[in-house]
């Protein structure tokens, strides 16, 4: 009985839903993935080598790696904060903070640029004040980092709150009962419990905020070589009819987004062998 099929479609609905299926797959991910490689090397490996190695390419790779780095460790550290909160206790306006976390899921990436613009632009609500301290936020770096803390911020989190609310919290009060401070609770009992969980969050959060376009494009200024990340960069080049240079940054962004794949199956993988370990 356990082998028997749950399906009673017919071997032809089969084929025919997986040959769908792998069509839709490659129209949609594979057909556009290989046109970037192809694109990206049809003028051959030292145009390729040049276009990454040109002084406004290697500024908009620093400046994502710098953008990512920043925003990744911010929005950990909020995750773990706001999924510990949120699934440990239970208090008044709750259902609201969960809302105000999907928020970035809601709003579009150009809004939230605007939002930051109108905030902290020359004429934004502190924009003068800004500018009489010397502090430039808007078309810098601060405002780039604070445009991809407010579109990452979510997933941390809420890849952590279905895994800790599932979990339950029996082996923390049993860790209180046998005298354990917070710390030595969250470092032994609840951080290798969520480990997978959080790790897969990260991943996330970081191919997002190296990808991130809308809302950094808003408060970047498109400055070449100054405030462009390599997602910007992409875009003026390719307006410019920088064809091969443009499709070379981006088979970075292209790579990105396969190690992403790859790394999520190994997590996926892992995840699995440990909770089947646990049964």
């Amino acid at each position: 009985m356990a082998n028997q099929s749950v399906t009673t479609e017919s071997p032809l609905v089969r084929w025919l839903l997986i040959l769908a299926a792998v069509g839709v797959l490659t129209l949609f991910l594979l057909l556009p993935l290989f046109a970037v490689f192809a694109e990206a090397f049809r003028r051959g490996w030292e145009v390729f080598l040049e276009s990454l190695h040109e002084d406004a390419a290697l500024s908009a790779i620093k400046l994502t790696l710098l953008a990512a780095g920043v925003s990744v460790p911010m929005n950990l550290l909020f995750g773990l904060s706001a999924a510990w909160l949120v699934t440990k206790f239970r208090f008044r306006g709750r259902a609201f903070l969960l809302s105000l976390i999907d928020l970035p899921f809601a709003v579009s990436p150009v809004i939230a640029g605007l939002v930051w613009v109108i905030l902290f632009g020359a004429r934004g609500w502190f924009g003068p004040w800004l500018a009489e301290h010397d502090i430039k936020v808007i078309f810098a770096l601060p405002g780039i980092i604070l445009a991809t803390v407010f579109v990452t911020f979510p997933f941390v989190a809420r890849e952590l709150i279905p895994l800790m609310e599932s979990q339950g919290s029996d082996q923390e009060e049993a860790a209180v009962t046998l005298g354990a401070n917070g710390w030595s609770i969250f470092w032994r009992v609840t951080l290798p419990n969520i480990k997978w969980g959080l790790l897969y969050g990260v991943l996330l959060c970081n191919a997002r905020a190296m990808g991130e376009f809308g809302a950094v494009s808003v408060v970047s200024g498109h400055i070449r070589g100054k405030t462009n990340t390599l997602p910007l960069h992409v875009e003026v080049l390719y307006n410019e009819y920088q064809f091969s240079a443009a499709f070379a940054c981006a088979t970075l962004l292209a790579f990105l987004a396969l190690v992403t794949l790859g790394l999520k199956s190994l997590l996926e993988h892992f995840s699995g062998q440990k909770s089947g370990g646990g049964h």
